[in-house]
């Protein structure tokens, strides 16, 4: 089975389309969409050996590091990092996402955060295009956000007791697949409850649980995106329920699950590439009845529920050298005590952590030198690199960066120009007012 194959779907009713793919699960008849990166692979790297022009931006090359800046040029070569991180979009995907963004700006919706291509077009594509429901569900999902305070969990909550949970609840983030996304793998038949809520609560593991998916939509996926030169905005995902039955949905487990369940579907979209449950033995096929009532069509559409024979499925998508040992790999992680405690990935690379930084910076930079339409502005694309200018080729310069960035450098005279002004008339006060104490002492003589 191909699990990266690409399913073309049409959304318009156009002359000559044919209407787009269906599946029927359950009695229910759902658009099966793509893979997320289908239409966002890049396209083949053009060398011109008379000219490489690398483009980091002006204000880049005057704050960062000499590392920092040849990391970025070694992207800016071919592919611009804003090219890499967003991918290229579909143009009938980036019309709708356009249409939609545009109606919650008309409504007064459209918040400064959330608003980007992807996170709009994951709940489209949620809600087979359909805007008003697609509408409803984002605004759903921004009261959400507020409600919960998700924004303040990464610098609010901490986890204590991280390392119990792991010793109850087996799971974690382990390497990429073939295709570069991250893979998350949960061994649900060694998950002891009683233990797990000893250590943390229901609603403490629920936060916990949304401080990964937030990690993963603002790190792991940009990080996999840089190690795999293409866009990644979707996760493989590997569930063990060797063992695994009814006895163990208990109505601790039914909460817990449901709940995570709901956050995983409404609130994060489309971040599922494919799930693989293996070990699926007789018990938890009769659960599994009863889970799949929870379930989401499209999600269903997604899983391949597998028995012990899995490995040759698995290493369809994954190399063995990011398949833990105990699922048939060849990865062990000795030194971090085991694959699911390691978080092996590009995300604990040093060089690419550095690289997102440096463009989180920027963004940050471009944000507040002015309105700028562009996620990461022109300060990695638009202009020349350090090889150019000692070789006396002329560069491009950002006209709007420097613009900006004079602007600054005027508003900042104008202030020290102002100060200067203001210590003279602090002065002539001191002065005044010493001559009037002298007055009033020879009035009193």
């Amino acid at each position: 089975m191909n699990y990266d194959r690409e399913i073309i779907i049409h959304r318009g009713s156009e002359e000559g389309e044919e209407p787009a793919p269906k599946k029927n699960i359950g009695g229910k008849t759902k658009s099966i969409h793509p893979p997320l990166e289908s239409h966002w692979v890049l396209p083949a790297e053009k060398q011109d050996k008379d000219r490489v022009s690398t483009r980091t931006g002006i204000k880049t090359l005057l704050i960062y590091p000499k590392k920092v800046r040849e990391s970025l040029k070694r992207f800016g070569r071919s592919k611009s990092m804003k090219n890499l991180l967003q991918g290229t979009p579909d143009p009938k995907d980036e019309e709708i996402v356009n249409s939609f963004r545009e109606l919650l700006f008309l409504e007064g919706q459209l918040t400064t955060k959330h608003n980007d291509y992807h996170t709009l077009l994951r709940f489209l594509r949620m809600r087979d295009f359909d805007v008003t429901k697609s509408r409803e569900m984002f605004l759903n999902y921004l009261k959400w956000r507020q409600d919960f305070r998700v924004d303040s969990i990464s610098k609010e909550f901490k986890f204590e007791e991280f390392k119990e949970v792991k010793q109850c609840y087996p799971h974690g983030f382990h390497g990429v697949d073939k295709f570069g996304r991250p893979i998350y793998i949960e061994q649900i038949g060694m998950v002891d409850l009683n233990a797990l809520l000893q250590v943390t609560t229901i609603e403490r593991f629920v936060k916990y649980h949304v401080s990964e998916k937030e990690k993963t939509l603002n790190l792991r996926y940009p990080a996999c995106s840089i190690a795999a030169k293409r866009h990644i905005a979707s996760t493989t995902s590997i569930l063990d329920v060797k063992e695994v039955g009814m006895s163990n949905f208990s109505k601790p487990a039914r909460q817990l699950f449901m709940e995570i369940q709901r956050i995983d579907s409404n609130y994060y979209p489309e971040t599922l590439h494919c799930l693989f449950i293996i070990n699926a033995g007789s018990g938890f096929r009769m659960l599994w009845k009863v889970i799949k009532a929870f379930l989401d069509v499209r999600t269903l559409a997604k899983i391949h529920v597998l028995g012990h024979n899995y490995l040759s499925n698995l290493l369809e998508l994954i190399d063995p050298s990011n398949l833990p040992r105990i699922l048939g790999g060849n990865c062990t992680c000795s030194d971090y005590g085991g694959c699911l405690l390691s978080d092996k990935g590009p995300w604990n690379n040093p060089e690419i952590t550095e690289i997102l930084e440096a463009v989180s910076t920027t963004e940050d930079m471009e944000n507040y030198g002015g309105d700028n339409d562009e996620p990461f502005g022109d300060a990695l694309s638009n202009h020349t690199n350090e090889e150019d200018s000692e070789s006396g080729e002329t560069s491009d310069i950002n006209e709007l960066a420097l613009e900006k960035i004079q602007a600054l450098e005027r508003a900042f005279e104008d202030t020290k120009m102002t100060f200067r002004k203001l210590e003279a008339a602090i002065e002539d006060t001191k002065s005044v007012f010493k001559k009037t104490l002298q007055h009033v002492e020879k009035v009193k003589i």
